[in-house]
């Protein structure tokens, strides 16, 4: 079973004839994600990879059905991009862009979440699926299955970097992913992580979830606020990085948009106090993170594909 997407998600990428775009849908292609058309205003007629190109999101579904879209174009016209995909009706949006306008994603999202469509971004590197062999977005580049093999772990990390460096390292203990998600670095964002855990909890083919945390927001609260509600009963092992920025001038911006400490939110240190209360398994370092899994391997949780 898979979350959010599977074998079966039909894909339109959005500004498909962009340098970007062009090598991710080859990459997804390759992978085994179904590509069936892209949107290049302008362009329509052309072909990517063999996918063929139109001018419109309305013509492109009339055309293949498509359910999901990556969007990969400008900052100033993901906006536009997005309404169109979600008046068009696709269920998925990934927003590969980074930076967009805070007044443009406030829009987006209202849009999105008043329609039922699921937002994956601004700023994600994009999600997969190992074991259904299909992924949304550049993650994983284009040889995926060197970080990501199937497994029974889920994996939610605000950073794209992280993401695929936690399917590596939990491939090298011996373990697989189930579903691993970017969910974006910008301070606006379609689906927090509190958001995708009633997911990953209702995934019997999910066993535990680990989660990547970073300074700003109160991403990490609202889980911690899911675990203590009981709306989260799997093991959840947390890593959460930046406690060095409590350090820095208040305001400083040392990474994605949202890696900001104001005041007393968004300091990694209430982040890894709240989520130790709630229950989750707070790790200081990877050594400990892998430390909690092989405890939790030994109550059950199987070590699948994954090599040694």
């Amino acid at each position: 079973m898979a979350i959010l997407l599977d074998r079966d998600t039909r894909v339109l990428v959005q500004g498909i004839t962009g340098r970007e775009a062009r090598m991710v849908t080859a990459h997804m292609l390759a992978y085994g994600t179904a590509v069936v058309c892209g949107v290049t205003p302008g362009r329509g007629g052309e072909q990517v990879a063999g996918v063929p190109v139109y001018d419109t999101v309305a013509e492109a579904v009339a055309a293949h059905r498509p359910a999901a879209a990556l969007v990969s174009v400008p900052p100033a016209a993901v906006l536009d991009a997005a309404l169109e995909a979600i008046d068009a009706g696709l269920r998925l949006l990934l927003i590969a862009t980074e930076r967009v306008p805070k007044h443009d994603a406030l829009r987006l999202l209202y849009a999105a979440r008043t329609a039922g469509v699921h937002v994956i971004g601004p700023n994600s590197v994009g999600l997969i699926n190992p074991g259904q062999r299909v992924k949304l977005g550049a993650i994983g580049g284009d040889r995926p299955e060197r970080a990501f093999v199937p497994g029974r772990i889920g994996v939610i990390s605000r950073s794209g970097g992280m993401t695929a460096e936690l399917g590596l390292m939990l491939r090298r203990h011996g373990f697989g992913v189930s579903t691993a998600v970017s969910v974006g670095g910008d301070a606006l964002i379609g689906t927090p992580p509190a958001d995708l855990l009633p997911l990953f909890q209702a995934d019997p083919e999910t066993d535990a979830v680990v989660l990547f945390g970073e300074p700003g927001t109160r991403f990490e609260e609202d889980v911690a606020e899911a675990l203590a509600d009981g709306r989260f009963s799997k093991p959840l092992l947390a890593l959460v990085a930046g406690r060095f920025a409590e350090s820095l001038p208040e305001g400083t911006a040392f990474g994605h948009a949202a890696a900001i400490i104001r005041g007393g939110s968004g300091r990694p240190s209430a982040k890894l106090a709240a989520l130790r209360q709630a229950g989750a398994w707070v790790a200081d370092d990877l050594d400990e993170l892998f430390r909690f899994l092989d405890a939790l391997a030994s109550s059950g949780v199987h070590h699948e594909t994954g090599q040694r």
